[in-house]
């Protein structure tokens, strides 16, 4: 099988930068919940295309969720994280588009605790949305193409959730 990147995008990229200014305007409250809606509507399908019955992710997210709810602590959510996805991820090594999924699904869950991590939302999950959408034989400004349009895809949902005047800021340092 060819290799293929395990994520697309630049940080460089105009529209990169775009939701990564407009991800430091939010809190961690507002910016979690986007990564968790966005991974659960849009990244989380295309694991369970390739992997019917393995509710790891959803399990991830869900634990996420409940975090936030206080009806987990911290140390059992990130467990569960480390023990869903990333091992899903490393176990759908074959299969680049669900193996991507399961790596962002993983990094949204965590942003509860860790906010950067959802700058990961535009990496793996582009690539998620592209390897699924294109197969593995495209070329790389196929796949680019399609991840760039999943991160405007993603900035609209930020957009659309954003809190203006945000007064309870995440602090962010990207370290990029």
């Amino acid at each position: 099988m060819r290799r293929l990147r395990k994520m697309l995008g630049n940080y460089n990229d105009t529209h990169i930068i775009e939701l990564m200014r407009l991800i430091e305007t939010q809190s961690k409250e507002t910016i979690a919940n986007w990564c968790l809606d966005y991974a659960e509507k849009f990244i989380l399908p295309i694991y369970k295309k390739y992997y019917p019955n393995d509710d790891r992710p959803k399990i991830a997210l869900d634990a996420s969720r409940d975090w936030f709810n206080g009806l987990k602590k911290l140390p059992e959510v990130k467990d569960i994280i480390l023990n869903s996805c990333h091992q899903a991820a490393r176990e759908a090594e074959d299969n680049p588009a669900a193996q991507a999924a399961a790596r962002i699904i993983g990094h949204a869950a965590a942003c509860f605790h860790t906010p950067t991590h959802s700058i990961g939302l535009a990496f793996y999950g582009g690539a998620a949305v592209a390897y699924d959408k294109l197969g593995i034989e495209s070329t790389r400004e196929e796949y680019d193409k399609v991840a760039h349009e999943e991160v405007i895809k993603m900035t609209e949902a930020l957009k659309k959730v954003a809190i203006k005047y945000e007064q309870n800021k995440a602090k962010i340092n990207w370290n990029c």
